[in-house]
């Protein structure tokens, strides 16, 4: 006699709806700084650094030194990932909603952003005019929201702009 098949089991990704999207957008033009994963050019393993970061409405913004590693591995690679969202004063960290970007690391206008990002970076007044300090769009081509327990969604980079009429 045949054992009987397990039921499969559900997927635990959500379909993406408006409050996912809501909340996305939240975390990335909240966040000023995130984790940012490259792959170093010299071993091909992952690595991830802390990096301070702002929103244009399509991309994430990275403000680089050419002298760090993660600046290397993008001129090496430029594909990258970029995770947001930080855990509240209480309660289990991994309950707090958080972000990744799967992105491609691209030049952005550093001068044309720089109002806005030292608005945002007011303590980065002291180094942003550096030549070795680079603007970098990471422009996502996918996108992860864990939104707390039970709340996993993918999203499109159409789904982190702001939706049309929006202030």
């Amino acid at each position: 006699m045949a054992e009987p098949r397990p039921e499969p089991r559900p997927d635990p990704i959500r379909p993406t709806d408006d409050q996912a999207r809501a909340l996305a957008r939240r975390l990335l033009r909240e966040a000023r700084h995130g984790a940012l994963g490259v792959l170093d050019p010299d071993s091909g393993s992952p690595a991830v650094t802390r990096i301070a970061v702002g929103w244009d409405g399509t991309a994430a913004l990275a403000l680089v030194s050419t002298l760090a590693m993660h600046t290397r591995a993008l001129r090496a690679d430029p594909a990258c990932s970029l995770l947001v969202g930080e855990p509240g004063p209480k309660g289990d960290p991994l309950t707090h909603p958080r972000l990744t970007l799967l992105a491609r690391a691209e030049p952005a206008d550093k001068a044309a952003h720089r109002e806005g990002w030292l608005a945002a970076h007011p303590k980065t007044t002291l180094y942003y005019d550096f030549a070795d300090f680079l603007l970098l769009r990471l422009a996502p081509w996918s996108a992860f929201l864990n939104g707390g327990f039970g709340q996993a969604f993918r999203l499109t980079p159409g789904d982190l702009g702001e939706p049309p009429g929006a202030a």
